[in-house]
C-alpha cells in the first residue's frame, strides 16, 4: 500500500523548492523524468557560464528561472485540483482523503504573487538585454 500524498504539501514542494524538481521526486519518485530535466537546469546554467566568455549573469541564471517558474506553475496546478480528483489519481485505494484547509489557499495566493512578479521580471530583463544591450540596467 502507497502511503498517502498530501496535496498542501506537494504544492508546497513545487513553490519553495520547485526549481529543483522535489515536489516531481515526492509524487512520482526518483525516476521521473520531469523531475530530472528541473534538476538538469543547473548543470546547463553552468554549461552556459562555461560557454561565454563573460556572459551576462542573466543568461547564466536563465536556465534556473525558467525551472522555477515551471515549478510555480505547477504548484497551481497541484493546489488547484480538486481533492476528489488528487485522490483518484495520487491515493488510490488508500482509505485517507484529502482536505485541503485555508493555508493551502494562502500558498497559492503567494505562488501566485511571487510566480507572476518573477514572470514579469523575467520577461521585462529579456527584452530589455534583447532589444536594447542592457541599456536600462
Amino acid at each position: 500500500m502507497q502511503p498517502h500524498k498530501n496535496k498542501t504539501f506537494a504544492t508546497a514542494l513545487a513553490f519553495l523548492l520547485g526549481g529543483v524538481g522535489a515536489h516531481r521526486f515526492y509524487l512520482n519518485g526518483s525516476v521521473d523524468r520531469i523531475g530530472l530535466l528541473h534538476l538538469c537546469s543547473i548543470p546547463v546554467a553552468g554549461l552556459v557560464y562555461g560557454m561565454g566568455h563573460a556572459p551576462n549573469p542573466f543568461y547564466v541564471l536563465l536556465p534556473l528561472i525558467l525551472s522555477w517558474l515551471a515549478g510555480f506553475l505547477e504548484a497551481l496546478v497541484i493546489g488547484l485540483t480538486p481533492d476528489e480528483r488528487w485522490d483518484a489519481r495520487r491515493n488510490p485505494g488508500n482509505g485517507r482523503t484529502s482536505h485541503s484547509h485555508w493555508p493551502l489557499a494562502l500558498l497559492l495566493v503567494l505562488t501566485m504573487l511571487v510566480g507572476a512578479t518573477a514572470l514579469i521580471a523575467t520577461i521585462a530583463r529579456l527584452f530589455d538585454l534583447l532589444y536594447t544591450g542592457g541599456a536600462y540596467g
